[in-house]
């Protein structure tokens, strides 16, 4: 049976045994105030797996905020994580409230905790021991009243053997660990997902929508997708947008995709001199200026006409999944022409 968790507008998919004790952990954790350490690789939903926490608490109608600790430079995080007082330095025209501090209530998610440089780390110490900030520039401790949860794709550990991270402050955030699996490991989720992200990019464009075939999604799930969920969303959105007919098939795969793939297992394509198949002549408007080498023997033209038109016609029909409006709208015929043609070649399904 196909689980899929609803955390606010957000779905998280899958049925393998790995997303699945993710599932319990959350549903367990959600209830208490426990600080959680998220591992996972980058693209695996952490930030996701960190809603799903906030939104099933007591908390869940207060704040959520989010800091992506790698992707703010060292020397601004401490003034984003907790404000300062006007004239606390030069440019502090006014005094600025911290994300720690907008969090009252709620919950803080500090992602990529271990870019956070040592200095802060120490200061995040005493806000977990404490429950109280200091603005910079500030006279008085103010009270807070947050969740802490944290992301990392590091392994922390090492970190702490090099002296990068903090071993008592590891110890404080990592109360209730979870482990998000990366695709590869869940591969019987991966047509769940594929048809999650083409119905939603479906949806998004506001065209005629597309469908994936089931070959297409088999090979999906043999690729090890190394950026996670994420690249296989924006992958989908790809596929969508730049593929040919109303049909994804593997022939709309790249080379990174379908180098994992037995290229005896895929369909075969006549292709001209130039490594063009018909559709991606007809998609390079080169269906009237075709041309081949001429053989020294010379070459029955009717027939390789004719071979060319079978091609093009054949290819344009597996694109659209045989739908003869479809495909006729590709070729540029009518829907009337293209059937008695079918008809005359003799082309089944």
């Amino acid at each position: 049976m196909n689980i899929v968790k609803k955390v606010g507008e957000h779905n998280i998919i899958g049925n393998s045994q790995g997303i699945c004790d993710v599932f319990d952990i959350v549903e367990k954790a959600a209830a208490s105030d426990s600080t959680v350490m998220i591992f996972g690789e980058s693209g695996t939903g952490k930030e996701l797996i960190a809603r799903a926490l906030h939104q099933n608490s007591k908390r869940g109608n207060k704040p959520f905020i989010a800091v992506n600790c790698g992707a703010i430079p060292h020397e601004l995080l401490e003034s984003e994580l907790f404000g300062y007082e006007k004239g606390a330095f030069t440019g502090a025209s006014n005094t600025r409230v911290g994300r720690l501090e907008l969090a009252n209530e709620g919950t803080v998610f500090l992602d990529e905790i271990g870019d956070m440089p040592a200095a802060l780390q120490v200061k995040l110490l005493r806000v977990l021991a404490e429950q109280e900030i200091d603005r910079l520039g500030g006279t008085k401790p103010i009270k807070i009243n947050i969740r802490f949860i944290t992301a990392t794709h590091r392994n922390l550990e090492d970190a702490i053997k090099d002296g990068k991270f903090r071993e008592d402050l590891y110890y404080r955030l990592n109360i209730i660990p979870i482990a998000i699996p990366p695709l590869r490991d869940r591969k019987s989720d991966i047509p769940l997902l594929v048809q999650h992200f083409l119905k939603k990019c479906n949806e998004s464009q506001g065209n005629e929508p597309k469908v994936i075939s089931d070959e297409t999604i088999q090979i999906l799930a043999k690729y090890s997708w190394p950026g996670n969920i994420r690249e296989l969303g924006n992958f989908i959105e790809r596929m969508v947008v730049l593929s040919v007919g109303a049909n994804i098939t593997p022939r709309d795969l790249p080379e990174k995709v379908l180098g994992e793939v037995p290229r005896e297992n895929l369909p075969t394509v006549k292709k001209n001199e130039f490594g063009l198949s018909p559709a991606e002549m007809l998609q390079n408007g080169l269906k009237q200026s075709f041309f081949i080498g001429l053989p020294e023997g010379g070459i029955n033209l009717k027939n390789a006409v004719e071979e060319f038109e079978r091609g093009l016609i054949t290819e344009a029909l597996e694109k659209t999944n045989w739908v003869k409006n479809k495909a006729a709208g590709l070729l540029e015929l009518n829907r009337t022409t293209l059937v008695e043609k079918i008809k005359k070649m003799d082309l089944k399904r």
